[in-house]
């Protein structure tokens, strides 16, 4: 395994580079495998587990909680410390039953944000929540309240470092200029969907009524290479297995500069011996930006396989070809 560091300052921590996702362990992904997922990857030498408050509420239509809970148990069967990363998200939590996080989200509030931090960190068993994210925006309270909430949990011990998911950039800038006049500790980790191949960002949907906010592209990439301090976790690289199943790729990549950018990543892969998931996953992992994977798994053989790509080395002239492919 290979490691970077994520944060400034005292909260900051050195994860392995390849993060893996619980959102569907204790729903769709029964305990036992899921154990058997979080031993394999914490024996390769994985520390970077992410969940949030509201996994995977859509399974059984209730409010979530079932990703945390399970951490919790499996941190306690092994005795696990503070030797793994865990990061969680608040704000996206359906507030009942039958009801999602497009038309009845729990927010931003400070009243949430104390109160769903106190129940995340009483499901997964940990004293101090390693990083806190907002897991989307809440435009109905003031970004004052939420950065002052989300800074006094940082200085009473209880959170560690602070990311931000699924929110415009202007939105996020702001709020750390909020945080940095106040004093405050700001979002230092950026969570949004990135892979090899680009989406859309003009299709709306529910939650992004203008196109979507949830993709990184070229106003994130600017934006980490003037902010240094700021590290990308790139969630669904992988498309939820589209590079293996094509039928299971999103509508909002259906456009000209996909099937350019396959065939270089298909010669690529054929060149270097490994599967296209894996030349993904080499291309994020060597990215001049500094871009943490953060890879969703089902079985033990999609892990040893993501686990393989940390050692998966890009010639330049691959990955010339491979950016300059549209």
């Amino acid at each position: 395994m290979k490691y970077r560091t994520i944060g400034t300052g005292p909260h900051s921590r050195r994860v392995s580079v390849l993060a893996l996702g619980a959102m569907l362990f204790g729903s769709v992904t029964d305990e036992k495998t899921a154990f058997a997922l979080l031993d394999r990857y914490t024996e390769a030498g994985g520390n970077f587990i992410d969940t949030s408050d509201n996994y995977a509420f859509w399974t059984d239509g209730g409010q979530g909680g079932q990703s945390e809970e399970l951490l919790g148990r499996w941190r306690r069967s092994r005795g696990v410390g503070d030797e793994l990363v865990f990061a969680t998200k608040l704000g996206a939590r359906p507030l009942a039953p039958g009801t999602s996080y497009t038309d009845n989200p729990e927010g931003l509030s400070a009243k949430v944000i104390r109160e769903s931090s106190e129940r995340s960190r009483e499901r997964l068993g940990l004293e101090r929540l390693d990083l806190l994210y907002a897991h989307i925006d809440d435009p109905t309270v003031p970004q004052q309240e939420t950065v002052e909430a989300l800074g006094a949990l940082v200085a009473e011990g209880t959170v560690g470092l602070l990311g931000v998911s699924n929110q415009a950039v202007w939105r996020v800038e702001r709020a750390r200029a909020l945080a940095a006049a106040a004093g405050l500790p700001g979002y230092e980790v950026l969570q949004y969907q990135h892979s090899y191949l680009r989406p859309r960002s003009d299709v709306p949907d529910d939650l992004f009524p203008n196109g979507s906010l949830g993709h990184a592209g070229a106003e994130h990439a600017g934006y980490l290479r003037a902010e240094p301090a700021l590290t990308l976790v790139a969630y669904s690289p992988l498309l939820r297995g589209a590079y293996t199943h094509p039928q299971r790729l999103p509508h909002d990549y259906d456009h000209p500069g996909t099937p350019a950018r396959l065939a270089v990543l298909h010669e690529v892969a054929r060149e270097t011996g490994a599967t296209p998931n894996q030349v993904v996953l080499a291309w994020q992992l060597g990215h001049e930006l500094p871009i943490l994977p953060l890879a969703g798994v089902s079985s033990l053989a999609q892990l040893e396989e993501n686990l393989a790509a940390v050692d998966l080395e890009l010639s330049a002239e691959q990955r010339a070809r491979l950016h300059a492919a549209h």
